[in-house]
């Protein structure tokens, strides 16, 4: 009931106190939010993104296979994209346990997208959301145990939509960087694949 508390307690202070603060709707790779900018709309406070309070429990271990974190019918939106192309540089199991999935077709100029997922202790998550939400235009919010930052752009270069989103539980950093390729609930499979 605590945890349940300060979970609530959070999410009260990242709506009063960051900019472009909004209420989530689909963005496709981010999973179920996307943010809604505001040009006018100026920080009101110094809240900042805190990860929701969570009870001790046994850690949870690194995935090892792009595919099997995601569910069916993310896979079948990304339908014949390469996965992990060595064209497109390393991804796989990294020498720390870290997972990056590239999903590319090394042809394309720039439909594409990167998740890395790795170990990140609370602190340093803490100071990489906060900079984030308090000086790139971040929105971030406390869905599903734990904090998810995320923002959308204009492709410099195409007329596509780039973006990333971040999600951070229990020493988990799930970080996805896309352009112009955004599974509809893509982060949120990821989510339920690895903490159920």
């Amino acid at each position: 009931m605590k945890a349940r508390f300060l979970a609530a307690t959070a999410a009260v202070l990242l709506v009063a106190g960051l900019s472009a603060c909004g209420s989530p709707a689909s963005d496709g790779a981010g999973g179920s939010a996307k943010p809604t900018p505001s040009a006018s709309e100026k920080p009101t406070g110094s809240a900042s993104p805190t990860p929701s309070a969570t009870p001790t429990k046994a850690a949870v271990a690194l995935p090892t296979d792009c595919r099997a974190i995601l569910s069916d019918d993310v896979l079948s939106q990304l339908g014949e994209t390469p996965l992990n192309d060595p064209a497109m540089g390393p991804s796989g199991v990294g020498a720390d346990g870290t997972l990056t999935c590239i999903w590319r077709d090394p042809g394309a100029d720039t439909t594409g997208l990167v998740t890395t997922i790795s170990s990140m202790n609370r602190g340093p998550a803490l100071d990489l959301l906060n900079a984030l939400a308090d000086t790139e235009g971040y929105t971030c919010f406390t869905p599903d145990g734990g904090t998810r930052c995320e923002k959308t752009w204009q492709n410099a270069q195409y007329p596509v939509t780039d973006g990333r989103t971040l999600f951070w539980r229990d020493d988990i950093l799930i970080d996805t960087s896309y352009s112009n390729l955004a599974p509809t609930g893509y982060t949120a499979s990821i989510i339920q694949s690895l903490f159920g």
